[in-house]
């Protein structure tokens, strides 16, 4: 896992709105630009199964928000194919939260991902019986990243390397 002090991984998965609308490098670069590091990188179509696992044993989505909330929501990941990614960095987890913006892009500010690059309210996605098109998940907290990154990514899938910006955070 995170090698240096105070480094973390965090889970980020593009959503089947990013990848379609092919925002995803420009978001990733984003990512790059503030010295993440990617140390996994995959394209899949997950099965529900493997939303089931992501979405209620780890995140705990339909206790906490219902069955429709849910499987609303695995049907659009469902559209097509994600993209998982595992970033590193110093306190990476926090930073990637920051950086995404809140969940609802209509309240998302200017300058995060969601404030970017999308724009609607979990009002009109209800309404539409719809899932909120959000562009990323991203890990919830450190716990939650550790979870989601056994879930996704074999230890074979992840890996140790040194960027030449790791000098200036030792």
């Amino acid at each position: 896992m995170a090698s240096q002090k105070n480094t973390e991984q965090t889970l980020v998965i593009f959503k089947p709105d990013a990848v379609q609308r092919g925002v995803v490098g420009e978001i990733l670069t984003r990512f790059e630009r503030v010295g993440l590091k990617i140390v996994g990188l995959k394209m899949i179509s997950p099965t529900r199964d493997q939303f089931l696992k992501h979405y209620e044993e780890i995140g705990k989505m339909i206790s906490r928000r219902g069955q429709k909330a849910f499987d609303v929501t695995v049907d659009f990941m469902m559209q097509g194919p994600v993209i998982a990614m595992v970033l590193e960095g110093v306190e990476s987890v926090e930073l990637v939260r920051k950086m995404a913006g809140t969940t609802e892009p209509k309240t998302a500010s200017v300058g995060t991902i969601r404030g970017d690059f999308s724009h609607i309210s979990f009002g009109y996605a209800d309404v539409n019986n719809k899932s909120t098109p959000n562009l990323i998940h991203a890990s919830g907290n450190v716990d939650e990243a550790k979870s989601e990154i056994k879930h996704w990514f074999s230890e074979s899938e992840l890996y140790e390397y040194s960027a030449m910006h790791e000098k200036f955070t030792r």
